[in-house]
């Protein structure tokens, strides 16, 4: 996972944070990756960096979110970085397209923010250090649902369910005002 650091690093070390709180989780990010050299693989029992996307409808009025079997939560497509993963955006749109079923997603440019979790990988204490991304859905295809997932639906942007998160929201909010941009 070597390449993959790499690039983490490079694209985190590079990449412009759009407010005060995500400057701090891209320094944490940037500074976790300098300590571990396993941060990209789940076995950083510390926390690991992993990889999500927010798909859009081909339109950009609606995000395909599954329901976590763990989280309990309606959340974007994503999960932990793999030996194969040569990047952070590879890793992104393998995730999203694993977990939609959709062949031929477009990935938007990215990242598009930051978050960072508390998971269950390593009790009692683990985090996921989230580095996001947007894709968008061709015209027409319907979604499958992946053994990772209790469901799988389509919402409006502006109308995630509550039994969801911020980090969810502003994630779609983005990637819908990049497509807009001709992103």
């Amino acid at each position: 996972m070597t390449v993959l650091h790499d690039d983490a690093l490079a694209v985190l070390t590079g990449w412009t944070a759009p407010g005060a709180e995500e400057e701090l989780l891209r320094r944490e990010f940037v500074e976790h990756l300098k300590t571990y050299d396993d941060a990209m693989s789940r076995a950083c029992a510390p926390g690991h960096l992993t990889a999500t996307t927010a798909v859009l409808s081909h339109d950009g009025e609606y995000v395909l979110l599954t329901l976590h079997p763990k989280a309990g939560m309606w959340l974007p497509m994503g999960g932990h970085c793999e030996e194969d993963d040569s990047t952070l955006a590879e890793a992104a749109l393998r995730e999203a397209t694993e977990e939609s079923g959709i062949p031929g997603l477009r990935l938007l440019p990215g990242p598009l923010a930051l978050d960072k979790h508390e998971v269950w990988c390593h009790p009692p204490r683990s985090w996921h250090l989230d580095v996001e991304y947007g894709a968008v859905a061709p015209a027409g295809v319907e979604p499958v649902m992946s053994d990772e997932s209790l469901d799988l639906r389509w919402f409006p942007v502006d109308s995630i369910p509550e039994l969801s998160d911020e980090a969810t929201r502003r994630l779609a909010a983005r990637a819908r005002t990049l497509l807009r941009a001709g992103g």
